[in-house]
């Protein structure tokens, strides 16, 4: 049987076994009154065996007893976590310490683009990585943050791509025969999706002549204060149908269509020398190498037929109606006599001889626009001025070499004389006195020369299919007058020249090439792209030129016996 051993005697035993460093800190605990500091993890003795104040309890028995940690694992761990508690904190207070020193809208910027990262780094890497997130929670920022955030406008689509910036697929435009036609220049050899839808909406307006009404979408207008803003709004959203509307013809694109020839019920196959509109009735007259002058009535589809004239060995160089529409002039190739047709009466006048002309033959001609003169271009550089009514000579002038070709100005008042040499006259008709005389600049043998209803230009086609364009007032004023431009869209020699009522179309052409025909915009002087249509190849050798009074119709004859005439669908009229 165990005896017990005095709690005082164990007490003085432990003290006999404690180190001398202990045993002090325990007396000066005792002298004090406090308790003694324990090392953490270490448990009270009464803990262990006996509680406070009582008698020491039974060791519990071995099946409930826990396996307690090793004390040195423990430690370590615990030691560890401290260090990375310590860590962490450490480095969110130099964040916030960073963080103080930014403005308001940087923190802001990198929140709308990193979002709240405040307490959790790898929320940034995860999102980095992954897709990005479009809405954040509100991080409880200050004030000055939210209101940051407020100025901040909503993030919006962007209105516009660059088309280079998308790997788009291209469509092969030479291996197909009707994209090839669409084709503008060389370089257009592939082309995008888009830029190929636009090009077949082009195509599509060109041939119908603009935008069809059944195509054209309609906005629905919303109640406004502002009925300008409605109007703008309208404007951007229509297209097509301002450029019919206009007053002035634009530039690049001519709105046109084939109509029947002028002289299909009278076909020929002879060279078609002359085409003329009437200046008073929706008339056309053809004349040609056959020896007959036709009139045919125009409406665009089946030209019926009014009358023909049969001039008996008389191939006709020139025909012309006389300024006021009554009668037509025709001249031979190889005759001097002057065939005059009184439209009114239906008789033919032939005029064998001009008193005090003394020409062989009398080919070329100009009636002035009041109907007075008749100007007669002769041999040896003589130009012959006769009176309309009388056709009698009133005088004649002389320039150096051969005359080319001569015209009257729109008051009737001028004749400009185009050389052989290269140089132009400028006469006065009353006088007869020559007024001016200049160069034409990079011309060496001038073919044709025309001015403008307007009074404003005057064009010179020379034999290297340049054609310049010079202001009227400086032809007359100055001795060494600069063109306007200079059209160098021929390469043979230009033969015909004609501008339109309106003074905003010119046309050239060449009788030496075929589809050698071209009309110019004016006043930006710049060649239609749309005309000729080079892969028809109808229009052969143009001889002759003509608008009709309005220019609501242009026709022009070639060798084959062909009259072609187009609907110009700017002008309203005829």
């Amino acid at each position: 049987m165990r005896s017990e051993i005095p709690r005082e005697r164990l007490r003085f035993s432990s003290n006999l076994t404690m180190p001398p460093e202990r045993r002090r800190r325990m007396k000066l605990d005792r002298r004090t009154g406090a308790k003694p500091k324990r090392k953490p993890g270490m448990r009270p003795d009464w803990k262990a065996g006996a509680g406070p104040g009582g008698p020491p309890q039974k060791p519990a028995p071995s099946s409930q007893r826990k396996p307690s940690a090793r004390p040195s694992a423990a430690a370590a761990a615990n030691a560890v976590a401290a260090a990375a508690e310590e860590e962490r904190r450490l480095r969110q207070r130099n964040r916030l310490t960073l963080e103080e020193d930014k403005p308001a809208v940087e923190r802001c910027l990198e929140e709308m683009v990193f979002g709240d990262v405040e307490n959790d780094e790898d929320a940034l890497l995860r999102r980095l990585r992954g897709p990005r997130v479009q809405g954040h929670e509100d991080s409880g920022g200050s004030e000055v943050e939210n209101e940051a955030k407020g100025n901040f406008p909503p993030q919006k689509k962007p209105v516009w791509v660059d088309e280079e910036d998308e790997d788009e697929e291209m469509v092969d435009m030479m291996n197909n025969r009707f994209r090839k036609d669409m084709m503008k220049n060389a370089s257009e050899s592939k082309l995008s999706k888009d830029n190929l839808k636009k090009r077949l909406k082009e195509e599509f307006q060109h041939a119908m002549g603009g935008v069809p009404a059944w195509a054209e979408t309609t906005k629905r207008k919303t109640s406004s204060d502002d009925e300008s803003e409605e109007d703008e709004d309208d404007l951007l959203q229509r297209t097509g149908n301002f450029i019919s509307t206009s007053t002035s013809l634009p530039r690049g694109i001519l709105k046109m269509k084939n109509c029947q020839h002028a002289n299909a019920e009278r076909p020929t196959v002879a060279r078609i020398s002359s085409v003329q509109f009437h200046p008073g009735a929706q008339i056309v007259m053809v004349a040609g190498l056959d020896n007959a002058v036709s009139l045919f009535q125009v409406d665009g589809k089946t030209n019926p037929k009014i009358q023909s004239i049969y001039l008996e060995r008389f191939p006709i160089f020139k025909a012309c109606f006389s300024a006021n529409g009554e009668e037509v002039l025709a001249t031979s190739t190889h005759s001097k006599v002057l065939y005059v047709y009184d439209m009114l009466a239906g008789k033919l006048i032939p005029v064998h001889q001009v008193r005090g002309l003394k020409e062989k033959i009398v080919r070329s001609f100009e009636v002035s626009p009041d109907g007075s003169f008749l100007l007669i271009n002769g041999i040896a550089g003589y130009l012959h001025l006769l009176a309309v009514k009388t056709k009698e000579l009133i005088g004649s002038m002389k320039i150096n070499g051969r005359v080319a070709a001569s015209t009257f100005s729109s008051d009737s008042k001028k004749v400009y004389t185009s050389s052989g040499d290269g140089e132009v006259y400028v006469w006065d008709v009353n006088s007869r006195k020559c007024l001016n005389r200049f160069v034409d600049e990079g011309s060496l043998y001038g073919l044709s020369i025309a001015t403008s209803r307007n009074g404003q230009y005057v064009a010179c086609g020379s034999n290297c299919g340049v054609v310049n364009i010079y202001n009227q007032d400086s032809c007359i004023q100055e001795t060494n007058p600069k063109p306007i431009k200079a059209i160098m869209n021929l390469v043979t020699g230009v033969t015909s020249l004609t501008f339109n009522p309106t003074t905003e179309i010119l046309a050239i052409a060449s009788e030496k090439m075929k589809e050698a025909v071209r009309l110019v915009h004016l006043p930006s002087c710049t060649v239609f792209s749309n005309f000729p249509v080079i892969k028809n190849k109808n229009i052969s050798h143009v001889h002759t030129m003509d608008f009709s009074p309005r220019s609501g119709y242009f026709a022009l004859g070639n060798e084959k016996g062909k009259a072609l005439m187009y609907r110009l669908h700017h002008y309203s009229d005829f």
